[in-house]
């Protein structure tokens, strides 16, 4: 049994950072550059990832998928990390780098590596869609909020509540979340695809979870890792053990199993988006810490996501 469940949490976690490793491999070899990586993360962001949350979505029956009870779980417990991301920002002196801080402990990157994750153990990721839906319009707005107000800045700061609005609309028009409406909607018409249709969206479907593993691994550069190794071991432990601690055990309680509680460990123990070193710098921020914690958090993540898993399945939760 133990030999078996570890087998399990070996083959969801392992092929998810083995392509990570491939993508830092290309960049070392040359393969990947810069331009290169920034011009991937966006194809896959505008329109693979978009593609693959309408294609299982559209195909689904909306109406069985949806449950609220799970929707409100999920936004709520963004809420509470983002109060405790707050409590333990102001144990550092730097009050400049306080927001850095509370972003990097708390927002996920939920629509890759969950994505990754869901459809890696369940072969479709319908019900990490609805968490991505309920959790990432927090994420962003609390982002905004929170960097504009404690930016070292104050020109950048103006600059930024400037960015603040634009940021928000940028919510309403994001791929990620258009391409969820776009699926729930055409479930809820009732309407098949056409084959061609079908077909020409399930390849753009199918390249996603590679493509944006292997430019996530691309894009870090472990030379910004110098200083900040204590505030970052901080944001780590936060990120990848105590918010799963303290609410996979609430949503055991309140009886989220299979792939839900999948979703759910992802949307509390992924490492940390590469997007909020985009933010904070945008904000005025130096965006070391940021940087730092994308990189760190991301490395132990392998090994936290796979202990959890092997827990969960273990006690036959998943």
């Amino acid at each position: 049994m133990f030999a078996e469940n570890l087998v399990f949490s070996l083959n969801a976690t392992l092929p998810v950072f083995l392509m990570m490793v491939f993508g830092g491999f290309a960049r070392k070899t040359g393969l990947l550059d810069d331009h290169t990586t920034s011009k991937l993360n966006k194809f896959v962001f505008k329109t693979l990832l978009p593609a693959l949350l309408f294609m299982d979505l559209s195909t689904a029956d909306f109406r069985k998928v949806w449950d609220m009870r799970f929707a409100s779980f999920c936004m709520l417990v963004t809420i509470a990390s983002v109060n405790i991301a707050m409590s333990f920002a102001q144990f550092h002196e730097d009050k400049a780098e306080r927001g850095e801080i509370i972003q990097a402990s708390y927002r996920s990157s939920a629509a890759i590596l969950g994505i990754a994750f869901v459809k890696n153990i369940y072969g479709e990721t319908t019900v990490a869609a609805l968490m991505i839906a309920a959790t990432v319009p927090i994420y962003n707005i609390i982002a905004v909020i929170v960097l504009s107000l404690t930016s070292p800045d104050k020109k950048n700061c103006k600059g930024g509540r400037k960015l603040a609005f634009s940021t928000i609309r940028g919510i309403v028009t994001n791929p990620i979340i258009l391409g969820i409406f776009a699926g729930i909607l055409w479930s809820l018409s009732g309407l098949s695809q056409p084959v061609i249709m079908e077909k020409s969206i399930s390849y753009l479907g199918n390249m996603a979870t590679p493509l944006s593993l292997i430019a996530l691994g691309a894009s870090f550069k472990f030379s910004d890792t110098k200083g900040k190794t204590a505030v970052t071991a901080g944001i780590v432990f936060i990120k990848l053990i105590l918010f799963c601690s303290i609410f996979l055990p609430a949503a055991i309680y309140l009886g989220f199993r299979g792939e839900k509680l999948i979703a759910i460990l992802v949307m509390l123990g992924s490492a940390t988006t590469g997007s909020c070193f985009v933010m904070a710098k945008n904000f005025g921020h130096k965006g070391s810490i940021t940087a730092f914690a994308v990189m760190l958090t991301t490395l132990c993540s392998a090994f936290t996501l796979t202990a959890w898993l092997f827990v969960l399945k273990s006690l036959n939760y998943i």
